[in-house]
């Protein structure tokens, strides 16, 4: 596992010990992710919800997001966490905590710019976590919700709605974003 591009391109990540616990979002994943918002990254707050090793956090941050909110539930994963952000030169602009998503989410006082979630699978932890995490984005944001392609996730969600819908093998990403009236009209 690397860092695909940026400042930190090439920068070998260590992944949590354990199929069971983590599964690294791969290369080709993290591309379509970070492709499809290539643009709207620079200067950016962002959200690794359910963080795991960091990595979609720290492919933000090289590709010049401004900060970045790491949160986890299990201290193993917020360690690795903390190891790839020191490892990266992150440090600065990382925020890592150490919390299940909802009680994060209840508590968080920011907003949030590009909200990453990519929980264990099979849990509906994401069906769990958008409700908690919409109140907490900005109108401009963006929800991207890696999953497991049998999963379905809702088409409107309290005026965020399912823009795009990413493909790769077995893995899916459901990309968010906030209808403006304008867009209602249309």
């Amino acid at each position: 596992m690397r860092v695909i591009t940026g400042t930190a391109r090439g920068r070998k990540l260590i992944t949590v010990d354990g199929a069971d616990l983590v599964r690294p979002t791969t290369d080709r994943v993290k591309e379509a992710i970070f492709s499809a918002i290539q643009f709207e990254i620079e200067g950016r707050t962002v959200l690794d919800l359910f963080a795991g090793s960091g990595q979609l956090g720290i492919e933000a941050l090289s590709r010049g997001a401004a900060e970045c909110y790491f949160a986890d539930s299990a201290a193993q994963s917020i360690n690795v966490t903390r190891q790839n952000v020191e490892h990266t030169g992150f440090t600065e602009q990382s925020h890592i905590v150490n919390m299940p998503f909802s009680a994060f989410l209840k508590s968080a006082r920011v907003k949030f710019d590009i909200a990453l979630l990519d929980p264990p699978y099979e849990r509906k932890l994401i069906q769990k976590a958008l409700p908690l995490l919409i109140p907490k984005m900005n109108d401009g944001g963006v929800i991207l919700c890696e999953h497991e392609k049998e999963c379905t996730l809702p088409a409107e969600l309290d005026g965020w709605s399912l823009v795009k819908l990413l493909k790769h093998g077995g893995t899916s990403v459901s990309i968010y974003r906030k209808v403006t009236e304008q867009e209602n009209v249309e």
